[in-house]
């Protein structure tokens, strides 16, 4: 069980964090607590959304205050697995072999514009993902711990490039869509940029590494902590359970019309970490219904497949999982 002070100590970590990301993004508070509960579900995050919203600025500031090694991989169209994992190179001083490790072998893995890389380079990427391993040669190697992939995609081009298989898709521990700031907060951006572009010694501070490896592992202790009711447990199985109108038993009307395929126990296993990372955000000792409904759409957006119909009738994930809730009983 979860002491209060323990939780007022892991609420002041996670206000410190906020605090160091509020010097370089402005507002998008969803996109923040989402990137900080997979940094410690030790999860990897998709984040969706057009260009100009600071997405990979926040990966940046992440890695900065963590303090952790960070690269960034630009994915294209001519993106070979090489490219992403190393390869082997001939040295002829030696007259043999050497391994030459690729950009994946760091902390926090920024995978820009994901989408634009062809099947073979997801497949290298979905190796290190899944197992936390490259495999160069006949040698597979063990990447670094912990390692994070966020990956980041642009929902308004399909030209030039490729849809992301399911299988991986699968392995984002959330997808988070970051959305357009408020008027207000636009409006406190612009301002922020033009004090930065006059003082550029205050632009190039880096932020500071609050959230130590020994920090994260206190958060991850606390979260694993928090209590979660059986009655909660069910609830969760029961959200996840309906998004698979065959396997639910569920005529195929109403909202299930909408699904063509529902989410595995993977995201079971996700929904059920994060809502304990979502009370421990909301400074609770204990997992409340609530707290699984707010982790929902992030868990569950990307791992469920619409039908024709969702399409036509231009029901997104959100809409379709957000009937979900509203349908199943909460205890």
């Amino acid at each position: 069980m979860v002491e209060k002070n323990d939780l007022e100590r892991a609420g002041s970590l996670l206000a410190g964090c906020r605090k160091e990301i509020a010097l370089r993004i402005t507002g998008q508070r969803e996109m923040i607590d989402g990137l900080l509960a997979s940094l410690i579900a030790g999860g990897h995050i998709l984040l969706e959304g057009v260009p100009g919203l600071a997405k990979t600025l926040a990966v940046k500031c992440l890695a900065e205050i963590t303090g952790l090694e960070f690269k960034r991989i630009q994915f294209t169209p001519d993106l070979l697995p090489a490219d992403l994992t190393g390869t082997m190179i001939w040295e002829q001083a030696k007259g043999s072999f050497s391994v030459r490790r690729g950009p994946v072998f760091a902390n926090i893995i920024l995978a820009d514009e994901i989408n634009r890389a062809p099947a073979k380079v997801q497949s290298a990427l979905l190796e290190a993902m899944e197992e936390k391993q490259v495999t160069i040669g006949e040698t597979s190697f063990p990447l670094p711990d912990p390692f994070f992939v966020l990956a980041t995609e642009n929902p308004i081009e399909h030209e030039g490039t490729y849809l992301l298989p399911e299988a991986e898709l699968d392995r984002f521990l959330m997808k988070l869509l970051v959305v357009y700031p408020q008027p207000v907060e636009e409006l406190e951006i612009v301002r922020n940029s033009l004090l930065l572009s006059a003082n550029s010694a205050k632009r190039s501070k880096p932020l500071s590494p609050v959230l130590s490896g020994e920090a994260l592992v206190y958060l991850r202790n606390i979260a694993d902590a928090i209590h979660i009711d059986e009655e909660v447990i069910k609830y969760i199985v029961s959200v996840v359970t309906a998004t698979r109108p065959v396997s639910a038993g569920q005529p195929a009307e109403g909202v299930y019309r909408y699904i063509s395929f529902g989410a595995s126990p993977r995201a079971s296993i996700a929904l059920y970490r994060c809502s304990r990372i979502f009370a421990m955000f909301n400074g609770r000792t204990f997992v409340s219904p609530e707290d699984a409904k707010e982790a929902a759409l992030p868990v569950l957006r990307h791992r469920i497949v619409l039908s024709y119909e969702a399409e036509a009738e231009g029901m997104d994930a959100d809409a379709v999982i957000t009937r979900i809730l509203n349908h199943i009983p909460v205890p």
